[in-house]
């Protein structure tokens, strides 16, 4: 039986993934907007070491917001696990956006980085919490079936 962290750090290392992939692509096919990636780089003060933006990347999305979704999903006041990970990814953003970017020099809401990357970075997140609240969901789900969702007489989740 896995805990509802860790189901949050395995849905929250695939929506790293997915987003990744657009990131990635954004990087090759683009650029489209200023890159997360490239945006954590110059905010952890390495604007010509972009592999340290896609490990702050790869480690918060994995280590930090899918296990605290894993924590907060119950208690969202949304009806869909999709829609719980909307909600959750978008405000984790607007919640950076107002204290680490402001801080960090590149403007509230990126806006130093012009108006496209803030639709990129809505965008994206928005990606990333689908995915998570979907494989979060998925999670619950498969235990559920199992039969490993009962605490003395209480559901698990």
């Amino acid at each position: 039986m896995m805990s509802r962290v860790q189901k949050g750090l395995i849905a929250g290392l695939a929506a790293t993934i997915a987003v990744s992939i657009l990131e990635i692509a954004n990087l090759m096919l683009g650029p489209w907007a200023v890159s997360f990636p490239r945006l954590l780089s110059v905010m952890l003060q390495t604007p010509d070491t972009m592999a340290v933006g896609w490990i702050a990347h790869a480690v918060v999305g994995t280590l930090v917001l899918g296990p605290l979704f894993g924590v907060i999903c119950p208690r969202l006041p949304t009806d869909t696990p999709e829609s719980k990970g909307i909600l959750f990814a978008v405000g984790a953003f607007i919640l950076m956006s107002l204290t680490v970017a402001p801080l960090a020099g590149v403007g509230m809401f990126f806006m130093r980085a012009g108006f496209g990357t803030l639709a990129w970075m809505i965008a994206t997140h928005a990606v990333y919490g689908i995915v998570l609240g979907n494989v979060y969901a998925r999670l619950v789900e498969r235990e559920r079936r199992r039969g490993h969702d009962v605490i003395h007489g209480a559901p698990a989740h």
